[in-house]
Formats: C-alpha cells, sequence, structure tokens
C-alpha cells in the first residue's frame, strides 16, 4: 500500500524511531564508503515553490546515494495549481516517476498532491508543518543524548511550521515542547488542541521567554519572516524583539542545553551569532542529517526491504 508523509500524524511512534535507527546506519555507513543502492532505477521528482539549499541538496543527494535520480521542478516549470490543476500534476508524475517531494507555500497543495498520486509524496516544507526538519532533529538529539523521551525542548519565536510539527513530535514521542511567541503569533489553535489532548502536560505556551527555556534541555528558534511574509519583516522585527536566543536565554538554560535552529538563519536577530556558534550549538549537525533522515524516509516509503529489516 502507498505510503506518504505529509505531517508527522502520518508516522506511530515505533516508525518514527525505526527511521532514526535506519538514518544513523546510513549515515555511519557513508562515512565508511559502504552503498546502498535500494533505490537504483527509481527517480524522484522535486516540486519546489520556494529556493532551497538545504532540501534541495539533500534530496537529490540522498536519491543518487540510494542509486536513483532525482529531476529538479522549479516553480516556472510547473506553476503548480495554476498551470494546470495539481491533480492532474500528481496524476502525470505518477506515470512516470516512483517518488515526489514537494516544497510548497500552501500545505493544501501537498495534501492534494497525495490524494492524487498513486506513488509515495514527501512533504520538504509546506506553510503548516516541516516534517523532514523536525524528523532530522530528533536524529540529532538522539545521537547526543539517546533519546527524546523527557527532555525539555523551548522554542522561542513564532508558532509556525516548524512549531506545528514539534508539537506533533512531542505528542509522538513523549518529551516536553514549551515556546515562548508574542501573543497573536501562536501556533494553529486546531494543532495545539489536538496536542495537548494527545499529550496532557506535555505543552506550553507563552508570551515569556525566560519561563519557557528556564531548565530547557533544547533552544530551538527559526526566523521571525518566512518565505512569503516578506511584507511583515519590518513590523515582525519590531514585535519580536525580545524573542532572541542569546547568552542570556542560554545561561537560564540547562548547562548542558543544546542550541539547535533550522536554518537559514539571521545571525543578530532570532539568535546572535555568538550563540550559532558556541560550543553547545549543533545547526551544522542537524543540516548534515537532513541528508541522512531523508535517505531514510525515502528507501523505507518506497519499500525497500533493506530499508525495513533494520531493528525489525
Amino acid at each position: 500500500m502507498k505510503r506518504d508523509l505529509v505531517t508527522l500524524r502520518d508516522l506511530s511512534r515505533e516508525e518514527i524511531l525505526h527511521l532514526v535507527s535506519l538514518a544513523r546506519r546510513l549515515k555511519a555507513d557513508v562515512r565508511v564508503r559502504r552503498p546502498h543502492p535500494w533505490l537504483h532505477g527509481r527517480t524522484l521528482a522535486m516540486i519546489f515553490e520556494k529556493p532551497s539549499l538545504r532540501t534541495r541538496v539533500t534530496f537529490e543527494t540522498g536519491m543518487y546515494q540510494l542509486g536513483g535520480g532525482a529531476i529538479y521542478l522549479a516553480p516556472s516549470d510547473i506553476q503548480l495549481g495554476t498551470r494546470e490543476p495539481v491533480a492532474d500534476i500528481a496524476a502525470n508524475l505518477s506515470r512516470w516517476v516512483n517518488l515526489i517531494v514537494a516544497r510548497t507555500f500552501s500545505h493544501d497543495s501537498v495534501v492534494e498532491l497525495a490524494r492524487n498520486s498513486t506513488v509515495p509524496v514527501i512533504n520538504g516544507l509546506s506553510d503548516l508543518y516541516h516534517p523532514c526538519q523536525v524528523l532530522a532533529d530528533v536524529m540529532t538529539l538522539t545521537e547526543i543524548r539517546g533519546a527524546v523521551y523527557g527532555l525539555k525542548v523551548a522554542f522561542v519565536g513564532d508558532g509556525n511550521n516548524m512549531v506545528h510539527s514539534w508539537l506533533l513530535a512531542a505528542a509522538k514521542l513523549g518529551f516536553d515542547f514549551c515556546l515562548a511567541c508574542p501573543k497573536g503569533y501562536e501556533p494553529d489553535p486546531d494543532i495545539v488542541a489536538e496536542v495537548m489532548a494527545a499529550a496532557p502536560g506535555r505543552i506550553t505556551i507563552t508570551d515569556d521567554v525566560m519561563e519557557a527555556t528556564r531548565g530547557a534541555d533544547v533552544l530551538y528558534t527559526d526566523v521571525w519572516t518566512s518565505m512569503g511574509q516578506e511584507e511583515e519583516a519590518d513590523r515582525r522585527r519590531k514585535v519580536f524583539a525580545r524573542y532572541q536566543i542569546n547568552a542570556e536565554v542560554v545561561a537560564n538554560a540547562d548547562k548542558d542545553v543544546i542550541v539547535m535552529h533550522c536554518l537559514p538563519a539571521h545571525r543578530g536577530e532570532e539568535i546572535t551569532a555568538e550563540v550559532i556558534d558556541c560550543p553547545r550549538s549543533v545547526i551544522l549537525q542537524q543540516a548534515e542529517n537532513r541528508l541522512h533522515i531523508q535517505k531514510a524516509i525515502m528507501a523505507w516509503i518506497e519499500g525497500a526491504e533493506e530499508a525495513r529489516l533494520v531493528n525489525a
């Protein structure tokens, strides 16, 4: 049966942990040049409405390392939903390729692609969710701490797509998630209600940065202004001025705190250069792990038997 990864709702706790374990194996094998041609002869279509460094390079590189090929489809190539309906694009691509990854402005576009495609669809980012990034982050924390269960993750900034995926991960994996954001910039209330019902007592949303970050095991942030919100940039800089990860916030967290950012970072805005480059920062490790977790996702979701047997 076809599997999609549109949000983390599509994965069980056990499947998330399996993907992390598989990704760690793939990462170790890359370093000793052990090949895994599990997707030989298969093709990934990459639909991108937004520019990208990490998402494009890691998916394309990952597909090649798995023995397959990737086709990059820029905004001008498809004009998703404008030149022709999303459903028609999905139906056509399903006749040519084995996998689709989509990086879109609207989450509805990813949902419609998945609904109308007969091949697996992976959400590479939408306005509501960024599941691949959070899976890479869970992998990173597992490498450092052994597990994420019981940790306190504090996110400082906008209640955006990253926050939505972190909320779903907290409910699945059993860690505490605390968000500090300005009033009026909270995450989607329906997603919050869903997660609070699934993980009572584990979710905190406040406008107080120091309250949210006190004793945190992980500090996380993202840009104040996402792509598509450029007209709001000046206003957001004023509203979010207090919502910065800096030396004071780091000192307020646990002494062994881990600092994370999904990148790209605006140094001096949501995070200071001092903190980005400090010994507690694992930001580049997160970026590297996008490659390995996405290889695991593609191999597993495409049904490569070897990928399904790891730690089975």
